[in-house]
């Protein structure tokens, strides 16, 4: 009888080996009994909201995630978030900024996503809902789009200290956030490990910015990138899995998630991120 064989995309061959390799590691020096137990953890010393973020600049991120939008409403929805985000990034006395605003084209349809800065932390957030409660004109705006909703949801989040600062940038541009829901307990290792993974996905300039949740859904990271279309982002892709260490990276993260989501989306006219 002939001999068959099978012929694996790279990217798949260099996981395939790496998964062998760390196997026979594992086996060869802990021997096989030992290796059937999950290794001892030293206890953490610290919240790893302390240890992960940049404490440095106590910067606090909410995603409005997410605003599903009437369909017959988007444009109109989009039209009325650009106006106030404008009035807010030109009143001084709000100390938030509008990073990036978007529509989701591959996911949930008829999705509108915004990411806001407040410089100063928790402090900062709180000075600005206190505000804009006791803004009138804020106030219509609220009750204005309220009619376009089906329905909205929010996160506070931190930033990864080891990530890309989110920064504007020209487009035009599609943006990829990636989604992780972590095994709880799990947030330190996935950080220790994608400390040293970023630095494969840097050569294009696609990382937009890591982020981890603090209130809301806990233990879910965002990873935001940035393409300039669906075959770039394949090709970026692609090419990670040639740079030496992305494997092992994949290999020893892959574990620690319990679910993973992937949105596509257009930034609006009025986003900072194009």
């Amino acid at each position: 009888m002939a001999a068959t064989c099978s012929i694996l995309p790279k990217g798949q061959l260099l996981y395939r080996n790496a998964v062998k390799l760390q196997v026979a590691r594992r086996f060869s020096d802990k021997g096989w009994f030992q290796s059937m137990f999950v290794h001892e953890v030293e206890a953490r010393k610290d919240a790893h909201s302390n240890l992960l973020s940049k404490c440095e600049t106590s910067d606090l991120y909410k995603f409005s995630v997410f605003h599903n939008v009437k369909p017959e409403c988007l444009e109109a929805y989009n039209n009325l978030e650009a106006e106030v985000q404008h009035k807010l990034h030109l009143d001084q006395d709000y100390p938030c900024d509008v990073v990036g605003s978007w529509n989701t084209w591959y996911g949930d349809q008829d999705q509108a996503v915004h990411l806001w800065r407040y410089t100063g932390g928790y402090p900062a957030l709180t000075e600005c809902l206190t505000k804009l409660n006791n803004n009138k004109e804020y106030r219509h705006f609220r009750m204005e789009r309220s009619k376009m909703l089906v329905s909205r949801r929010n996160q506070l989040l931190l930033e990864f200290s080891f990530w890309n600062e989110p920064t504007p940038r020209n487009g035009p541009n599609i943006y990829e956030m990636r989604s992780y829901k972590l095994k709880p307990g799990t947030m330190i290792e996935w950080g220790n490990h994608w400390a040293r993974a970023i630095k494969h996905r840097q050569e294009n300039n696609e990382a937009v910015g890591g982020f981890f949740s603090q209130i809301g859904d806990l233990y879910e990271v965002h990873h935001l990138w940035a393409y300039k279309d669906l075959q770039s982002r394949e090709e970026t892709r692609n090419s990670a899995w040639q740079k030496e260490g992305w494997d092992s990276s994949v290999y020893y993260t892959v574990p620690l998630i319990r679910s993973m989501e992937s949105r596509i989306m257009i930034p609006t006219k009025s986003s900072p991120l194009q």
